[in-house]
């Protein structure tokens, strides 16, 4: 990696920058960070990116010696931080953090994603308030296509799953919103009491599971930072789909 963009300075920021400024790396160490260890764990948690890159990037950091690939016994390989990669995760905090406080909100919602919405939602569900053993949420956004409008998260003593096809489990509790009213709540920039009450959300089944969602709801770990004064850092705009065949 350092080869085909090195910046020829010996300052720590700059080598560090080498390593960690190619497209797509830092959200690819977010993933492995957030616990992904196989290769479609991963896919979900980039899934503009295409498989081709995502590939090279693992091993451009297991070059750098931030990755480590271990063989298991099923016969798949899994992806893990050695103590040089661990050692990144505040840097890689701090860097949403900064993101959360200084990156103007509307900037952020341009770039409303169901899929990664929902696999991040999965992880960061809390299943402590939820009042039964084993729970069915659907969630429904009316103003995505097809295939991504319907998802249902299936709450198993502890355990969370994610669902884009019908699992045939009867539902408990019906969220129907558009995409960006349900980022906007997973981002900590509206509440879901807020929302239902702006007919923007509409929770529908279970009493119980409805008057906790605040509390069982998903929310990104960057949710709690405060914006800062006048914050519209602007960002580049990019094509997505060409962005991910980089």
């Amino acid at each position: 990696m350092a080869a085909q963009s090195g910046y020829g300075q010996f300052c720590p920021v700059a080598m560090a920058a080498e390593i960690l400024g190619s497209r797509w790396t830092i959200p690819v160490l977010r993933e492995l960070l957030c616990g992904s260890r196989r290769f479609n764990e991963l896919r979900k948690g980039v899934p503009r990116m295409s498989p081709a890159l995502l590939s090279q990037r693992l091993r451009d950091l297991e070059h750098a010696g931030i990755v480590r690939r271990e063989q298991t016994l099923s016969g798949g390989p899994e992806y893990r931080l050695t103590e040089a990669g661990e050692d990144l995760r505040g840097v890689v905090e701090n860097i949403g953090s900064w993101g959360q406080r200084w990156i103007d909100a509307e900037i952020s919602l341009r770039n409303l994603d169901a899929s990664l919405l929902m696999w991040d939602m999965r992880r960061r569900i809390d299943p402590k308030p939820i009042p039964v053993p084993r729970a069915v949420i659907q969630f429904l956004y009316p103003d995505q296509t097809r295939s991504r409008q319907r998802w249902w998260l299936i709450i198993d003593n502890g355990t969370v799953d994610l669902c884009s096809v019908d699992p045939g489990f009867d539902v408990d509790l019906y969220v129907r919103s558009d995409l960006r009213t349900m980022t906007r709540i997973w981002m900590g920039l509206a509440t879901v009491a807020a929302e239902e009450q702006a007919g923007n959300l509409l929770l529908t089944g279970d009493p119980a599971l409805k008057r906790t969602a605040q509390q069982w709801l998903g929310f990104s770990v960057f949710a709690a930072q405060q914006k800062g004064n006048g914050a519209n850092v602007a960002v580049r705009s990019r094509n997505p789909v060409a962005g991910a065949r980089e």
